[in-house]
């Protein structure tokens, strides 16, 4: 019983429990718990507050009506920007195609002129030079094509053409025939045609073309031409 010694350990206080954490793993979850209250505090005091799900139902919503909206619009402006091409187009179109008619009919101008200036002149002269005619009998009216040319003529001038017919009417008489004016704006160059009625059963044999400066007035050119 004496013979043999055991150590005798002496505690004081509580013993440790073999469950404590440890002081790292600690300070983890405090700063876990203090970052977690900081973005609570944040989001209640300095963020807008949060939507409700109905609200958030109805900016979805919202959002997908101003989407299509939008989609709308776009497919609205790729319609109209192609409309709006075409239509430059067809523009430059025109304007190409008035561009030669006009390029077209200045030729034919140029080139009218140029067949005026080469008939004989008249020969009874006037302000108003008849150059060249031609008179149709057709059925029972009077065709008529009379060249005019003015000399300094840059500015047009008003004028009227009048036709005095002489021909055999229907009793085989001598018979005169005298049509309305018709007025006219001469240039250098007027190429004046026409038809004019003639009376039931009127055979015309020649004219008597008539420029005049208006109705009645003071005769400018004048010539005798057969009628054929």
């Amino acid at each position: 019983m004496w013979g043999q010694n055991k150590p005798v350990v002496l505690s004081y206080g509580r013993p440790k429990s073999r469950f404590a954490l440890p002081p790292w793993l600690v300070l983890l979850i405090l700063g876990a718990a203090a970052g977690a209250a900081g973005v609570v505090y944040v989001q209640e005091k300095h963020l807008p507050p949060r939507l409700s799900a109905s609200a958030s139902t109805e900016l979805r919503i919202s959002y997908e009506q101003a989407d299509a909206e939008r989609q709308k619009l776009a497919a609205d402006l790729a319609a109209a920007t192609k409309k709006l091409d075409a239509a430059l187009t067809d523009t430059k179109r025109l304007n190409d195609e008035l561009a030669a008619a006009r390029a077209s009919s200045e030729k034919v101008r140029l080139d009218l002129e140029f067949a005026a200036d080469a008939l004989p002149p008249d020969p009874r002269g006037g302000t108003v030079e008849v150059r060249a005619g031609r008179l149709l009998r057709k059925g029972s009216a009077l065709s008529y094509e009379v060249a005019l040319t003015r000399a300094g003529g840059s500015k047009p001038m008003a004028a009227v053409l009048q036709l005095s017919i002489v021909g055999d009417g229907a009793n085989g008489a001598e018979t005169r025939v005298v049509t309305k004016p018709v007025a006219l704006s001469i240039g250098s160059h007027e190429f004046a045609r026409g038809s004019q009625p003639l009376p039931d059963g009127f055979r015309p044999r020649q004219a008597t073309i008539t420029v005049l400066d208006r109705p009645d007035g003071r005769q400018l050119g004048m010539r005798v031409m057969y009628v054929k």
